[in-house]
């Protein structure tokens, strides 16, 4: 029997997407500030790819969004739900400037103010809409992470690879480089979040978890983020050659793994895309089974391509100008990379719980109450179950075949 919970609205759940936008903002006008700041020293190919940087991530996210609304509009229902709980963007009403917003790259804004809009209407209406607002704080989440690592991660590189190359940091620097680590720690916390509010209660994750969580993302994303900036210190043309190569091996093995993430063909290769930009970072489960090989794997690899930069890095390097830091760095960095194998190693034997069953595969799943052995309907995004269940593993491998339009539907 299925133990799963539909995820609850909480007034914690209103404070993260609040601060979620302020992180948003504060992101945006940081990367607007190194930008002109590098403009007007003289360093325009760095600003360039600041800008780059901003706008590509910008791009991904918005058409991200505007798959996700078009594929929820054809959902039965999807009309009276959003009426009923009036929401800003996506609704029916409000077609023309939803698509209007993400043409000028704000849909991914008021996809904050539409759910925090929402998450103050439950509050003032005492639980009203609720799930609603659990659904459009899931799609921000997901939306976040795409964004962090499409720009943030790129971007701290390049803050660490222009400290190293000029030998200090101005403040503007070190503000980028906050903002960016702010960034990816608060994906990180948020989406785990996310996650979690899908266990059953029994089994519900403590914040112990998202702490050792974060700690082994941290430690992961840090070393590899470090690896390639000291790269690109000495070799900054073989930087590119060097993604292009690697992306393209890890959207082939995407293809392989064969994840279905989005409803059209466009939408899942624009997915299998951004998770080659993600895996380039950090690891990122998208399929089912075998999910523990495949992480040992991308693991192995990463282990060795971070140690192959590094020995590029340390025969390449100026030792004058390095001496100060370019012993610590190779020692601490395959350390620090190393201890977050094994934090993360420890996290799935003391704190990772196992899915008891199968998550509903769609929006919107029926569900009997025992207590009045009624049927009621519960909003679930999809997507983010879909990531769920590749990230917790079930203990049951039964599962119910349903058509597409039966995952898709709303009733």
């Amino acid at each position: 029997m299925a133990c799963f919970t539909f995820p609850k609205y909480s007034w914690l759940d209103f404070l993260f997407t609040l601060f979620g936008v302020c992180t948003y903002l504060f992101d945006v006008g940081s990367d607007l500030w190194v930008a002109a700041e590098f403009c007007q020293r003289g360093h325009f190919f760095w600003s360039g790819l600041v800008l780059s940087f901003m706008l590509t991530s910008s791009v991904i996210v918005q058409m991200f969004s505007w798959f996700w609304i078009k594929y929820d509009r054809d959902l039965e229902n999807f009309e009276s739900e959003t009426s009923e709980n009036n929401i800003v963007l996506g609704g029916p009403s409000h077609a023309k400037l939803t698509c209007f917003l993400h043409v000028c790259q704000l849909g991914f804004f008021f996809r904050h103010v539409s759910a925090l809009r929402q998450g103050f209407c439950v509050w003032w209406r005492r639980g009203a809409g609720a799930r609603y607002a659990v659904y459009l704080t899931h799609d921000l989440s997901m939306l976040r992470l795409f964004e962090t690592f499409c720009e943030s991660a790129p971007q701290l590189a390049l803050m660490v690879h222009t400290m190293l190359r000029t030998g200090h940091a101005r403040t503007i620097q070190c503000v980028s480089v906050v903002a960016s680590t702010m960034s990816v720690a608060w994906m990180v916390v948020d989406y785990h979040r996310s996650l979690r509010s899908y266990l059953p209660e029994k089994t519900r994750q403590d914040w112990l978890s998202s702490v050792a969580y974060f700690l082994w993302n941290l430690l992961l994303i840090a070393p590899r983020v470090v690896s390639v900036a000291l790269f690109t210190s000495v070799l900054p043309l073989y930087i590119v050659a060097h993604f292009l190569s690697l992306w393209f091996v890890f959207v082939l093995w995407a293809w392989l793994q064969g994840t279905c993430f989005m409803d059209s063909r466009a939408g899942e290769w624009l997915y299998r895309a951004t998770i080659g930009v993600i895996w380039y970072f950090s690891w990122f489960s998208v399929s089912e089974g075998r999910t523990r090989w495949r992480s040992l794997v991308y693991h192995t690899f990463i282990l060795v391509d971070n140690s192959i930069l590094l020995l590029t890095w340390w025969w390449m390097r100026n030792p004058e100008m390095t001496q100060t830091y370019a012993l610590p760095l190779a020692v601490l960095v395959p350390l620090f990379y190393v201890t977050g194998l094994l934090v993360k190693a420890l996290y799935y034997h003391c704190c990772h719980p196992t899915r008891q069953g199968d998550l509903p595969d769609g929006l919107v799943y029926k569900s009997a109450v025992d207590q009045t052995s009624a049927v009621y309907s519960q909003t679930v995004n999809k997507r983010m179950a879909n990531h769920v269940t590749n990230f917790y593993s079930a203990k049951t491998t039964a599962v119910t075949k349903t058509s597409r339009h039966e995952r898709n539907r709303i009733v």
